[in-house]
């Protein structure tokens, strides 16, 4: 029998909705929020996802603003930009579009954005207090992840999570979630990465699979138990002549394979994706909600 689907264009809506209200609420005390987006170049995947955002914050009435900075300017000039942000009260949150062109370091940009506005939550201030159990913000790929377990009826509590994949974006931080003392984790948590000599040996021990190692189809049938819950956070191009645009979007589980032994699984695309804008927004929500608190 074929494992549920777990929806996340569904989910995302559901959630989306109860953002909607959130932001009503906000509106009635006179607070918009406010979201920043700043734009380095014009790399046409970094476009189509900051559109994306745009389209999310106006959905559910989050204002958006896109900062669009050439490719050409240094790395100071995009550092003073943050450091405006940082000083504008309209904004509620600041997200640098990554990838940033080769002359501008990444970490020293992203270290830059208050850990009040921080609402990716790369900064070391906010990853620590995730790491502690006091988070302000909770990553938005992780925090997705954790919304489609809950949601879906597969709260982690008590089971055993293996994550392929440590990542800082995704790996790392969803194991410090999924381990914490609280409502939707307190999980027993396994970590497999590139140095791990026998990966499926842990894979098979596992209740719920969370695939983030980049690589397609890295998990297979017999690498999992039956009635696992697999979630796919990869997404990866492969060449396909009949597309048009040369290629289809494939995850790290081998979906048709692994969705015959599992009970939940999560499709590449419409799984994981739709939750990250999502909780991106919820997180801007959320620092305006303690903003108008203040």
């Amino acid at each position: 029998m074929s494992a549920t689907i777990i929806d996340g264009n569904q989910v995302a809506a559901e959630i989306r909705q109860e953002l909607k209200a959130r932001v009503e609420k906000l509106a009635r005390s006179g607070v918009t929020p406010a979201l920043a987006v700043v734009l380095v170049g014009d790399d046409p995947a970094s476009i189509s996802y900051v559109t994306a955002k745009a389209k999310g914050a106006a959905e559910i009435g989050v204002l958006e603003e896109t900062f669009k900075i050439p490719a050409t300017a240094s790395e100071a000039e995009l550092v003073n930009t943050v450091l405006r942000l940082n000083k504008d009260p309209k904004f509620h949150g600041i997200l640098v579009q990554l990838p940033l062109p080769k002359h501008m370091d990444e970490k020293k940009v992203c270290y830059a954005i208050s850990p009040e506005k921080d609402v990716d939550a790369f900064h070391p201030v906010n990853v620590g207090k995730l790491l502690i159990g006091e988070p302000d913000f909770l990553p938005c790929t992780p925090h997705g992840v954790q919304q489609l377990l809950i949601r879906s009826g597969n709260d982690p509590s008590g089971k055993h999570v293996v994550i392929c994949g440590r990542s800082n974006i995704v790996g790392r931080p969803l194991m410090a979630m999924l381990v914490q003392k609280q409502k939707g984790a307190n999980a027993t948590v396994t970590v497999v990465h590139t140095g791990t000599k026998d990966i499926a040996y842990y894979t098979r021990q596992a209740d719920i699979i969370i695939a983030a190692a980049g690589v397609p189809h890295i998990i297979k049938a017999d690498m999992v138990k039956p009635g696992v819950v697999a979630i796919d956070v990869g997404v990866n191009r492969i060449p396909d002549a009949t597309k048009k645009s040369g290629f289809r979007l494939a995850g790290d589980i081998d979906f048709d394979a692994v969705k015959e032994k599992a009970s939940f699984i999560t499709p590449v695309p419409g799984g994981v994706g739709p939750m990250t804008v999502t909780m991106l927004l919820m997180n801007t929500v959320v620092s305006a909600e303690k903003k108008n608190k203040t």
